[in-house]
């Protein structure tokens, strides 16, 4: 598998983990060739750079080729992160047709994205329905994940919860080809952590304790070390089916014809 993901990076660099561990398999060479057409520039991020601001008009959409982005609501001078995005995703596809997003967009440490006018996306829409549904089932994944966000908040506690957030940042990392066996290292602060899950700082120090005493998992300089992944989703209840991966939820190619 790790052989196939490097042909196809080499054929397709800016967006051969665009779908990855979903409906990738559903698309034709040449409607990967199409995606990969359609970037127009490329550019590399600092951490916290922006990518979108709120309330700007938008006639571009980004996809994230390398490193990480974070969604962020400023209210009452918190900056409060309501999402996390990886690479091969399509950051703010929705404002194709909202043109002004309501969250800022942010690059988490270093990153480089790929440039995409919303008029070349038209063309597309107008062009390639089957394309047009595999880049709308691409918004539909952030929706999926924004509920699970808002269901764990409600129904985990601290510990849970961030043990919910490790889970699924690996279970998505493996899906495009960067996970590890053991954890992953990405530029995320305890802090940043901590508003992920609806927590303060103290409350989540607390938690990762609790995590390493019931899990063996630690969370330090943004890495993970998670000697028993099943322990720790255990710990949490995780199930991954609403990443649209592999699972009872998952579209075979074929179930996605027009």
């Amino acid at each position: 598998m790790a052989s196939n993901l490097q042909r196809e990076l080499q054929r397709f660099p800016r967006t051969g983990r665009f779908l990855r561990g979903r409906l990738r398999s559903a698309m034709a060479d040449q409607e990967m060739q199409v995606v990969e057409e359609l970037i127009e520039s490329e550019h590399k991020l600092a951490g916290g750079e922006p990518i979108a601001r709120r309330g700007a008009e938008c006639s571009s959409s980004t996809i994230l080729v390398e490193g990480f982005a974070i969604r962020v609501i400023e209210r009452r001078g918190h900056a409060h992160i309501v999402g996390l995005q990886v690479p091969g995703d399509f950051v703010d596809l929705p404002a194709f047709a909202l043109k002004r997003l309501d969250h800022d967009i942010l690059a988490l440490g270093e990153a480089k994205i790929g440039r995409v006018s919303h008029a070349r996306i038209r063309q597309v829409i107008d062009r390639q329905p089957h394309l047009a549904r595999l880049l709308w089932f691409a918004t539909l994944l952030d929706a999926a994940i924004h509920r699970e966000w808002i269901l764990k908040l409600e129904d985990l506690n601290a510990a849970q919860r961030v043990a919910h957030v490790f889970c699924e940042i690996c279970r998505r990392l493996d899906m495009v080809g960067l996970g590890g066996p053991n954890g992953f290292s990405l530029p995320l602060t305890q802090a940043q952590l901590a508003s992920m899950c609806g927590t303060t700082a103290v409350h989540m120090s607390r938690a990762l304790r609790r995590l390493r005493d019931e899990t063996g998992a630690t969370f330090r300089h943004g890495k993970l070390q998670c000697p028993d992944p099943a322990a720790l989703a255990q710990f949490c209840e995780f199930d991954p089916s609403y990443l649209y991966g592999p699972g009872e939820l998952q579209l075979p190619g074929g179930d996605y014809e027009d």
